[in-house]
C-alpha cells in the first residue's frame, strides 16, 4: 500500500478576483500549446451502499464479469471498480488514489498496491463523509496539483477510451472541467447537461421531473481551477448557510450534497465546463439491486 505526503502548488492567481471563489477570464489564447499537469485517478468509495444492503462485501470488490488472467490465461472474477482503473490505464493514467471508509478493507486487500492493474494506487482513509464531494475533498493535499480524472466506481460506461477523449478536449479548449455525457434512459433520477454545439455547458439540471434534455453526466475530467473551488466551496459560509437547500432527497437519494450541484455552483460562478457526448455507448448504474443483476447479465453474455 502507497504511503501518502501532501504536496501543494499554489494554483494561477490570475484566475481568481477573491480568495475565495475562481472567478471566469478569456479563453486561453492557445490551451494546445500550454503544459498541463499530470492527470491522476480520484475514486470515492466511501460510502455504505445503503441501496444494496444487506451486502456482503464493499460494492467497489463486487465482482460482476470475468477477464483472463494475464500470467495464466485463465478466467478469474472481475470486480465493478476494475473497468473504471481499465479506462483510467488506457488513458495513460499511472496513479490512482482511492478515498474509503474505515471498514473497508477488502478494497486495498484486494487491489493492493495496483500491480494487477497495472498502476500505482494509494489509498487515503477517512471515518466517514458528508457526500462524495466530501469524500473528494478530503484528497485535496494530496491532489491539488493534479489534474482530475473522476468517477463514480458503481457507474459501468464505454467506451474504453473514454477518459482519453476528455483529457484531449480539456487540453484543446483549456475548460476547468470537461463532462462526459451519455444518452439516459431515465432523467428524473440523472443529472441532465445543457450543453452548446461547441461542448460549452450551459446548464445542469438536477433530476427533473420534465425536461427535453436527453443527455446527463456520469464522469468526468478537472484541473486544480475546480479542486480550489470545491474545497473553497465546502467550506464557504454561504454554502453552510443554504445546505439543506443544496443537499436534499431531490438532488440525491441519499439526501447527500451531490457532484453535480458543486458543478453547478462552479459554472454559476464562472468556471468554464466543457463536454464529449457519447450518444451510442451504454451505461449502467449497478448501487441498486436491479441494475447490478443487470450489470452480471451483460457481462456473462459479453
Amino acid at each position: 500500500m502507497t504511503s501518502l505526503r501532501p504536496v501543494l502548488t499554489p494554483l494561477d492567481s490570475s484566475r481568481e478576483s477573491s480568495d475565495n471563489i475562481p472567478c471566469m477570464t478569456a479563453p486561453l489564447a492557445d490551451p494546445a500549446s500550454r503544459s498541463w499537469p499530470e492527470v491522476v485517478g480520484l475514486i470515492p468509495a466511501a460510502g455504505q451502499a445503503k441501496r444494496l444492503q444487506p451486502f456482503p462485501c464493499s460494492k467497489e470488490v463486487f465482482p460482476v464479469g470475468f477477464t483472463k488472467d494475464s500470467k495464466t490465461g485463465m478466467p478469474r472474477p472481475k470486480v465493478a471498480s476494475q473497468y473504471l482503473l481499465e479506462k483510467f490505464k488506457t488513458a495513460g493514467l499511472s496513479k490512482t488514489f482511492i478515498v474509503i471508509r474505515e471498514g473497508k478493507w477488502d478494497i486495498p486487500n484486494y487491489f493492493q498496491e495496483g500491480a494487477g492493474i497495472g498502476m500505482s494506487l494509494a489509498y487515503l482513509v477517512i471515518p466517514g463523509s458528508l457526500g462524495p464531494p466530501d469524500t473528494l475533498d478530503r484528497a485535496y493535499s494530496f491532489v491539488s496539483q493534479y489534474r482530475i480524472a473522476f468517477g463514480f466506481p458503481d457507474i459501468l460506461f464505454g467506451p474504453l477510451d473514454a477518459y482519453r477523449q476528455l483529457i484531449e478536449q480539456q487540453e484543446r479548449t483549456g475548460a476547468d472541467v470537461v463532462l462526459g455525457l451519455h444518452r439516459i434512459e431515465d432523467p428524473r433520477i440523472w443529472d441532465m447537461v445543457d450543453a452548446d454545439n461547441e461542448g460549452w455547458v450551459r446548464e445542469i439540471v438536477m433530476k427533473p421531473a420534465s425536461t427535453t434534455l436527453t443527455f446527463g453526466w456520469c464522469f468526468a475530467v478537472w484541473t486544480p481551477v475546480f479542486s480550489k473551488f470545491l474545497h473553497r466551496f465546502l467550506r464557504a459560509d454561504e454554502t453552510t448557510s443554504k445546505m439543506e437547500q443544496l443537499a436534499n432527497t431531490a438532488n440525491d437519494p441519499g439526501g447527500d450534497l451531490a457532484v453535480g450541484v458543486v458543478f453547478q455552483q462552479a459554472l454559476k460562478a464562472g468556471l468554464r465546463i466543457q463536454s464529449v457526448t457519447f450518444p451510442h455507448d451504454r451505461y449502467l448504474d449497478i448501487g441498486t439491486p436491479d441494475n447490478l443483476a443487470k450489470a452480471v447479465r451483460q457481462q456473462a453474455a459479453e
